[in-house]
């Protein structure tokens, strides 16, 4: 994992991971076997982390030495999540700080 040093990194971060939930709905909406695997979780994570976006631009967001709320989905289907690895990053980010590793 790169080392984020800055909060702009870190809301860059954030805002890609609600991108890659748009693009991951975009392509699950005409394909109903891939919708059925995605649709337990989907709309929770793009909730959540809208609110953390929300949150960030609004200046509301506070660093803390506990999961953000979307890894429970991560855990228990991160198997189909194709941005995991970015999720992981946020939440790390988040309990240990800037520049964590």
């Amino acid at each position: 994992m790169q080392a984020i040093t800055s909060f702009d990194e870190y809301q860059d971060l954030v805002h890609q991971a609600v991108y890659e939930v748009d693009e991951l709905r975009a392509c699950i909406e005409d394909d109903l076997e891939e919708m059925e695997r995605y649709m337990p979780f989907i709309d929770q994570m793009d909730a959540q982390l809208r609110a953390l976006y929300a949150d960030m631009v609004e200046g509301r967001y506070l660093f803390a030495d506990a999961d953000l709320p979307f890894m429970t989905l991560v855990k228990s289907h991160g198997q189909h999540i194709p941005f995991r690895r970015l999720l992981e990053t946020i939440n790390t980010v988040h309990r240990k700080g800037l520049s964590a590793r």
